[in-house]
């Protein structure tokens, strides 16, 4: 997979646009830094809204159609396909679940969420879609599976139901596809970890104030360089950055919880 290009993606999750905790100023803020960042793509795991209402699918997609990124890959939450919302989500954001490639990366992002419930599934009737979606699009790429709730537990966040029913075999199943990061959200608290060759990224809330602890509303950043080193950075709005994963493709080592001054984002404008 390797290449010269510095590839660039922003993660951001759980907007819950019309709750009472969502904050206008920190999702402006979150769009405004995008777009000095330039990434090659954006991915957003969920919960763009509150309770799937119509209204506010429209705003939250009058916020991100601010973004100058024209590659973008949008996959529902629990929040999102209540109220029948998944219908909405459909008609403004795209297919539930989907695939994006682009130079050297194929992104496939699949719906967890169940209709008025807050615990989701994948289920094995979509197991060999997964497979072939990695495999057909681009089986020497780095290889990026997005969803909305957990497939591994995240310390701070309740009960282990927060994960998919069937965390277990779909790990089976990337791992068996040569997936490289996984990318998910739904409880906001930013976490990462790795189990055998995957390297799972958990995302906060990017722009409300429901949090859990001392998290504070952040994003992730992930630079995939030269010789397939990958780093992954977590900021805050209006705030500072952190170094929260540095590996290669070949050697899984990682480090974790690293503040980094925002000059090592390299090649981006941030700040």
């Amino acid at each position: 997979m390797a290449g010269d290009a510095l590839i660039t993606i922003a993660h951001i999750s759980d907007l819950h646009v019309g709750s009472q905790y969502f904050i206008p100023n920190l999702m402006s803020r979150t769009i405004e830094e995008l777009n000095e960042l330039k990434p090659d793509a954006v991915i957003c795991t969920g919960d763009l809204t509150n309770e799937g209402f119509r209204q506010e699918y429209t705003t939250a997609q009058t916020f991100l159609s601010m973004l100058e990124c024209e590659r973008r890959l949008y996959v529902p939450g629990n929040h999102d396909s209540r109220n029948v919302g998944y219908l909405h989500f459909e008609e403004l954001f795209g297919q539930r679940d989907n695939v994006m490639t682009f130079d050297r990366v194929v992104v496939v992002g699949t719906d967890s969420s169940e209709p008025d419930l807050d615990n989701g599934r994948i289920g094995r009737e979509r197991y060999g879609w997964l497979e072939d979606a990695f495999k057909d699009n681009c089986d020497s790429c780095f290889k990026i599976f997005a969803l909305h709730h957990h497939l591994l537990p995240v310390p701070g966040t309740g009960r282990e139901r927060s994960m998919i029913h069937d965390a277990g075999d779909l790990l089976e199943v990337l791992i068996r596809s040569g997936v490289d990061l996984v990318l998910c959200g739904h409880k906001h608290v930013p976490y990462v970890w790795r189990i055998e060759n995957l390297v799972v990224v958990n995302a906060g809330t990017a722009c409300t104030l429901r949090l859990r602890g001392n998290t504070k509303p952040c994003y992730n950043i992930i630079q995939i360089e030269k010789n397939d080193r990958v780093k992954i950075f977590r900021k805050y709005p209006f705030g500072s950055l952190e170094l929260i994963a540095d590996f290669s493709c070949d050697e899984r080592k990682y480090c974790k919880w690293e503040k980094v001054e925002a000059s090592a984002l390299t090649g981006g404008g941030l700040l």
